[in-house]
């Protein structure tokens, strides 16, 4: 390159950076008005191309930190639900173990009940047998 030319794209870089920083106080329909009005590649052109550049990049950078504390809160909220799974799950548990200890004593109490029963049937008949014995 011959210096003329390096001269030439170092004004030129001055110039477009003047005018990105002309630009970053307007709007984004001015910005954007002023690069449909002026030729592809001029300096007005590239000026509002940089500043459009310049605050998609900081838009995006924005959205990402707020996906950023969005994700931090799912992760929390994640947790806490594993955390209450864990606990519903424990919990489940001392209930099924209670279940089957109620139905353990139930069926202890049924073979009691039936014991009772018979014990009382036979001393019934005991009785009965009893009364007509001396009867006769």
């Amino acid at each position: 390159m011959s210096p003329l030319t390096e001269e030439v794209e170092v004004k030129e870089s001055d110039t477009v950076q003047a005018l990105v920083q002309l630009l970053r106080s307007r709007s984004y329909e001015e910005i954007r008005q002023r690069m449909y009005d002026s030729a592809p590649g001029s300096n007005w052109w590239l000026a509002c191309r940089t500043e459009l550049d310049i605050r998609n990049g900081e838009q995006t950078a924005t959205a990402l930190v707020a996906i950023s504390r969005v994700l931090d809160r799912l992760n929390a909220s994640t947790e806490h639900f594993e955390q209450l799974s864990d606990t519903l799950h424990q919990a489940t548990g001392e209930v099924k173990d209670l279940l089957r200890g109620t139905l353990q004593g139930g069926r202890r109490l049924e073979v009691a009940v039936y014991a009772a029963i018979g014990i009382t049937l036979v001393e019934l008949f005991n009785l009965v047998f009893e009364v007509f014995s001396k009867r006769r």
